[in-house]
């Protein structure tokens, strides 16, 4: 299985806006197009491949022009076709529509260089069973997505997910949708030590707390920040607490009005979060992964306000509840609780250097204090 997520679009059923789509898949690096003539793809850069999809016993005349053809067939219908065609790469197209279907689809996921699967059925259980008995293999899976919300949920299937998703191309912006929905699964977010400058009680405010569908790591938590240009990483509530056991989906994160980080870069304020909102859980490793939100606790308490500055000199303010067992990470992913930060005291945090409008980051002057 890959490391990377491979972005398939099949425009057989596009029509006039192939074109269109074409270029708009050429702009956002997708890595494959699966037609049905490749005349189409003639114009295509060497970095994109062009892929057929060929049902045993059609003709094999229109191979031409092809990177990978799929083979709708046995492994031995595809080894002929590989014989007979030595310049192409040939892989299994295999439909799942039962257990002796799924049964050839772990066996070509296992043995076969490219796999494209077609599960048809809602269910992603046959799916899990694929990616767990091809683990440690070689291959590449590819998996059909009806759509972009099908193809965002293929790609986190027990955590791995398929090694790349073939989605149909129906309109502009189809090609766009599928980058972004590969590219919320992993990626980094660069971290720096803040050094904290002075802390202050406040009195009295709404803070939340954001209740995640997911476990979050003992060095995870979320970035927070009462200027969009400056946040502070807070940690789960992993750690044990002498008084209330843990909660690990959980984030204690500041003040109502604090920034977080989505995905694709956009900020939210904490208190546009609900039910089904997506956050971006970030270890101390800048490693990154998109969560849901199952719930957002808004309730008055106490607030602390905690100052820092980056090397770069940049300010940095976080607002959160005034409590011990409310924490943000350090440097080594060392705990610290927010009412024990003393000026010298090193936390970590990031920088975005875009501004903000509506939470998307734009190149505008605006200063915030």
């Amino acid at each position: 299985m890959m490391d990377s997520k491979l972005c398939w679009l099949d425009i057989r059923k596009a029509g006039d806006l192939a074109p269109a789509i074409l270029e708009e898949a050429m702009h956002q690096r997708i890595d494959a197009i699966v037609a049905a003539d490749m005349k189409v793809l003639a114009d295509l850069p060497p970095t994109i491949r062009r892929v057929l999809v060929h049902d045993a016993g059609e003709p094999t005349d229109g191979f031409a022009g092809a990177d990978l053809v799929l083979v709708a067939g046995s492994a031995d219908d595809r080894a002929k076709l590989a014989d007979a065609h030595p310049a192409i790469e040939f892989g299994r197209y295999v439909e799942i529509v039962d257990a002796e279907t799924l049964e050839l689809a772990c066996l070509s996921a296992r043995t076969e260089r490219w796999s494209l699967l077609d599960f048809r059925d809602p269910t992603k259980i046959p799916l899990e069973i694929v990616i767990a008995a091809a683990a440690g293999c070689d291959g590449t899976v590819v998996t059909m997505a009806a759509d972009v919300e099908e193809a965002r949920i293929i790609f986190g299937v027990l955590e791995l997910g398929s090694d790349g998703v073939l989605m149909p191309a129906r309109a502009v912006g189809d090609a766009t949708a599928l980058r972004r929905a590969a590219g919320t699964t992993t990626g980094e977010i660069p971290l720096v030590e803040l050094e904290v400058t002075a802390t202050s009680h406040i009195g009295m405010g709404e803070r939340a707390c954001v209740d995640t569908c997911s476990y979050l790591g003992k060095d995870e938590g979320i970035l927070v920040g009462s200027h969009s240009k400056g946040m502070v990483l807070c940690v789960s509530e992993t750690h044990p607490l002498p008084y209330m056991p843990t909660r690990p989906f959980r984030v204690n994160a500041g003040a109502i009005h604090s920034y977080t980080v989505s995905h694709h870069g956009r900020t939210h304020y904490l208190s546009e979060l609900g039910a089904g909102s997506k956050v971006l859980a970030v270890d101390t490793k800048g490693r990154t992964r998109v969560v849901s939100v199952g719930r957002v606790k808004i309730e008055t308490r106490p607030l602390i306000s905690v100052d820092a500055v980056a090397p770069n000199g940049q300010t940095v303010n976080l607002i959160l509840q005034d409590d011990w067992h409310v924490r943000v990470l350090g440097p080594g992913g060392a705990v610290l609780n927010s009412t024990e930060l003393r000026p010298g005291d090193k936390i970590l945090g990031h920088l975005p250097t875009a501004d903000r409008h509506v939470g998307y980051p734009i190149d505008e002057f605006c200063r915030e204090q």
